[in-house]
């Protein structure tokens, strides 16, 4: 009898630990998921963007005497920005940083193009221009949340498989920390304002 009960105990200690893994299993699938789906409104937003600039790009050459040299700046630099696809797999911090990088080459080239712009009063006065300008800012706003949420996914996933027990279970499961988005260099430093 008392072979029995040690066997059932045994039986029991196995069953709650198996559930236990089950239960972290399922809870860091969520989070990582969670971090695919921040990672995909991400490329959602920045793709956006992209997807403004050939409009913009055909307004503008419309202006008489348009830099032709800021428009294949913009170009260039929106080729270079969708050319980079990353998978959840991909989050390293090298790759989101190289992401990062040539996104910030086209927000940069967009913010020229603009402000190349206010020296036409007749292209900034069309109506489409001014749409576009509206799209883009809406957009940067947008790009801003979704790498806030997309950070938070993140924080909150790193946190489960860096924390007890799931610290021991997670590299069995092959889940590895995910990296930020983080500041530009430079961003630090407030812009100086000259009037």
């Amino acid at each position: 009898m008392k072979k029995n009960h040690m066997w059932i105990g045994a039986g029991v200690i196995v069953v709650v630990i198996a559930l236990a893994c089950l239960s972290s299993y399922n809870s860091i699938v969520r989070l990582d998921q969670a971090v695919t789906a921040a990672w995909a409104q991400v490329e959602t937003d920045y793709q956006r963007r992209s997807d403004l600039v050939p409009n913009l790009v055909a307004t503008v050459k419309g202006a008489i005497g348009f830099e032709t040299k800021t428009l294949l700046e913009v170009t260039q630099a929106r080729a270079n920005a969708t050319s980079i696809k990353l998978t959840t797999s991909q989050l390293t911090a090298e790759n989101i940083s190289s992401y990062e990088d040539a996104q910030a080459k086209l927000g940069g080239s967009l913010g020229r193009l603009i402000a190349i712009a206010e020296n036409y009063p007749t292209l900034t006065a069309t109506e489409s221009f001014r749409g576009l300008q509206t799209q883009l800012e809406g957009t940067e706003n947008r790009i801003a949340v979704s790498r806030k949420d997309f950070n938070s996914a993140v924080e909150e996933y790193n946190a489960t498989i860096k924390t007890f027990p799931n610290a021991l279970l997670a590299p069995m499961y092959g889940f590895a920390p995910r990296a930020y988005f983080e500041s530009g260099a430079g961003s630090e430093t407030a812009p100086e304002v000259a009037f």
